[in-house]
């Protein structure tokens, strides 16, 4: 499994474009997080934020995150904290993902209808433009406003859709052989809800998200 390149952290050009160089996998993995609290400060109305604020919502220190913050400009001004609408701004385009990207979801059960329902992608420019099934029973009913297609049609609607992502919402059996027939359509991102392990070529990259992990990641604050 391909979870990208470890490197050294990105430089900020002068003509303000995207970093000359690429991210490590730590500074991207928590300037997502910072990314996600930010968004959902910008839904309240928030204006702007401290670093001591993300910090309690991300648990990252908030001297670690003004260090990644700075490594790319000066943002934050002190005794006001961050502007949360630019910040918004400047994190997406270090991450270049300031555009909107199609994703295919799997699986129209209770999960899949719930993802197609919520606006967690949408806030951050990713589309839900196609959900598949393989029961034939489910095809042609209408989950999220998109009618549920069968799987034999993954390959046409990949091309068609220019689908990017294809989320797995999945039981774990169904999870290996749909993984297969993305990476075969050229989709290279798997965001992965099952407790299947994925095998995929290195070019691919597979984000598993497990409810329990996460709790074991809470449960770990809490007790230290």
């Amino acid at each position: 499994m391909s979870v990208g390149e470890i490197a050294g952290p990105a430089s900020q050009p002068a003509n303000g474009d995207a970093p000359a160089e690429r991210l490590s996998l730590g500074v991207a993995a928590r300037l997502s997080r910072y990314l996600q609290v930010l968004t959902q400060a910008k839904k309240m109305g928030r204006e702007t934020i401290s670093s001591q604020e993300l910090s309690d919502y991300t648990h990252v220190n908030s001297t670690q995150i003004r260090r990644d913050l700075s490594g790319f400009g000066k943002f934050g001004k002190r005794g006001v904290g961050y502007n949360v609408d630019s910040l918004v701004t400047q994190i997406r385009r270090i991450l270049q993902t300031g555009g909107q990207h199609n994703i295919a979801l799997f699986g129209a059960g209770h999960l899949g209808k719930a993802i197609a329902s919520s606006d967690i992608f949408a806030d951050h420019g990713f589309n839900v433009v196609a959900i598949f099934d393989a029961d034939p029973r489910k095809t042609g009913s209408s989950v999220g406003g998109h009618q549920v297609r069968p799987v034999e049609d993954l390959g046409q609607v990949v091309e068609d859709e220019g689908i990017v992502v294809g989320v797995l919402a999945v039981p774990t059996a169904a999870a290996q052989p749909l993984a297969e027939q993305l990476v075969d359509a050229g989709v290279r991102i798997i965001f992965n809800y099952s407790e299947a392990l994925l095998q995929v070529p290195p070019e691919v990259t597979v984000h598993t998200s497990s409810p329990a992990v996460d709790l074991l990641h809470a449960l770990y604050f809490y007790l230290s």
